[in-house]
């Protein structure tokens, strides 16, 4: 057992000791030590319950004789940092919540690792570090939340608030039912209740085949989702010894593959985009986004999920057949590209894991002769722009394709959402958020603010948004993350100016400035980059360290 190192032998009585005044005793010497990774915080509604999770898990893995250690990371709420500087942390946190795993299961060898994320940068931070430490691993996430209910009888969710806050700059909506959309849209805990970046990644473990059936669709606080945990405690406890169970094991090329293939069927997050970059590097695969658009190419898209479809939530694809139905369909194509021989958690193949699934209600998940699209809901664009490369879910499009249109440029995200307030953002036109990338942020900030005020004022058809920052997956509409080579590099998104032409074709997968060599060479020439503030030491030393959003904002060290 890895864990010997801390408890056998006489030399290690010291270490002993200190156990046994943990609660141990000679019999629980001879046991796995396993980790709990629990990322329970009182101010995120996905995670002020996951106290009461780990004690299920903890109670579970005594009973199938393990010994659980639980330990804790940080977490931050995305839509609660969001319109203010605390924004800025919300990417740093994902690094260091990763060498909290890392520091706590290599400190102490534990055996084995069972992380309970559920929101935001939890998920992948904890994947990183549990890909680092190499252990058998499981996931089990907090769930989703359920979808909530206006006073219209419309489900809704965190996005509407976001989009509900636009139509009453716009004058469409009164007071009162601002007010009633802010406090029903959230009813419960549980991650969002939409395809929003939690529940995309929730999701994905699930493909990746280290989480357990439901990971991803299970609502939270349900007697379901408590079987589930329970389910994945007893499974970390027969797998807690067996390397062929260890973490990098089952995350592996093709478990990657498969993720993004179920990313670009369900429509999820332009930052799994972010993450699964990260992730593959902690893997040690090669993973380079130009593959991303092949992948696309040849999946289709037959799940649309709030914010993309505001009738279909998470709760619905989980009695619809869950993420197991979306793969099997998917694998009815004659000319699939899933991995089907992956292994997960269970020790199944995928294709073993998917042999009873089926759509239950092809209303809300669709059969391939009825798909939404015949490519996925993310694609990677290039050009001028971004010579390294940018995202759009083009599952969250309203309108068009294409876009052509004069720029308007801020340099912060709090620039644009004045500028935006106060109509500098017109039909037609592109609106250029710049400065906000992993370097120039610091922290790449998300743009749900702007992105929902400008659907929430009639606009989300008529007026693209490009960014070196990124959204969050409750963001629809024309808009463009992850703009690389960002602004505070020097990247072409830093000289382009209001009244520059821009052109944007998601089919041909292009972003393009209307600009000649000549144009770009002589702004070059006089281009100062602005001084941008940092108080924060922690910041400061992300900016010095972190990579652009192509390679997954990953720490170059």
């Amino acid at each position: 057992m890895r864990s010997d190192a801390i408890k056998k032998g006489h030399l290690k009585a010291p270490n002993r000791s200190l156990l046994r005044a943990c609660g141990l005793n000679d019999d629980d010497f001879d046991k796995p030590f396993i980790g709990v990774a629990n990322s329970y915080i009182d101010i995120i509604p996905g995670h002020f319950f996951l106290n009461d999770y780990a004690k299920i898990i903890k109670d579970e893995i005594r009973k199938n004789g393990c010994i659980p250690f639980e330990f804790n990371t940080i977490g931050v709420d995305d839509g609660i940092a969001m319109g203010h500087e605390g924004m800025l942390y919300s990417l740093p946190s994902r690094e260091l919540i990763a060498n909290s795993v890392e520091t706590v299961m290599n400190a102490h060898q534990l055996d084995a690792l069972i992380c309970i994320p559920n929101c935001d940068k939890i998920t992948p931070g904890m994947l990183m570090g549990a890909l680092r430490v190499n252990v058998p691993t499981i996931f089990v996430s907090g769930g989703p939340m359920k979808a909530g209910i206006s006073k219209y009888g419309e489900k809704i969710s965190l996005s509407s608030v976001f989009e509900a806050v636009g139509a009453f700059e716009a004058k469409k909506i009164n007071a009162d039912d601002l007010k009633d959309i802010e406090c029903s849209a959230c009813p419960s805990g549980g991650s969002c209740s939409g395809m929003f970046t939690a529940n995309s990644m929730n999701t994905l473990c699930e493909a990746m085949g280290i989480a357990l059936k439901g990971n991803g669709t299970i609502l939270a606080l349900s007697t379901e989702r408590e079987e589930l945990l329970r389910k994945a405690a007893r499974r970390i406890c027969e797998i807690a010894l067996d390397e062929r169970f260890k973490i990098r094991n089952i995350i592996n090329k093709k478990s990657i593959k498969n993720a993004l293939i179920v990313d670009m069927a369900m429509g999820g997050s332009s930052n799994t985009i972010l993450h699964m970059l990260a992730i593959a590097y902690e893997a040690g695969v090669n993973l380079n986004i130009k593959e991303l658009n092949n992948i696309s190419a040849n999946v289709t898209h037959i799940a649309k999920i709030a914010p993309s479809l505001n009738t279909v939530y998470m709760e619905d694809i989980h009695k619809a057949g869950g993420v197991s139905a979306v793969i099997a369909e998917l694998a009815s194509k004659k000319n699939h590209i899933l991995e089907l021989d992956a292994i997960n958690i269970l020790g199944q193949t995928l294709k073993e894991s998917i042999q009873n699934a089926k759509i239950q209600d092809e209303a809300i998940i669709r059969k391939l002769d009825n798909a939404y699209s015949d490519v996925g809901g993310l694609a990677i664009l290039f050009g001028n722009i971004a010579e390294q490369g940018c995202v759009i879910k083009t599952a969250g499009l309203i309108g068009g394709r294409k876009f052509r249109g004069k720029a308007i440029c801020f340099n912060s995200q709090d620039e644009a959402i004045k500028g935006i307030i106060k109509g500098k953002v017109k039909k037609g036109n592109v609106c250029v958020i710049r400065y906000e990338g992993p370097k120039g942020g610091p922290g790449m900030q998300e743009m749900l603010s702007p992105t929902s005020l400008l659907t929430g004022m009639g606009l989300g058809a008529d007026v693209a948004l490009i960014t070196d920052g990124r959204f969050s997956g409750a963001t629809r509409g024309f808009s463009i993350g992850h703009i690389s080579p960002e602004a505070a590099e020097g990247g072409l998104i830093a000289l382009l100016e209001d009244g520059d032409e821009i052109e944007i074709d998601v089919d041909s997968y292009t972003i393009q400035a209307i600009l000649s060599n000549e144009q770009i060479n002589a702004r070059k020439e006089k281009f100062k980059m602005p001084q941008k503030e940092i108080n924060s030491r922690w910041l400061k030393m992300y900016q010095k360290l972190v990579s652009n959003a192509s390679k997954g904002a990953v720490l170059n060290i």
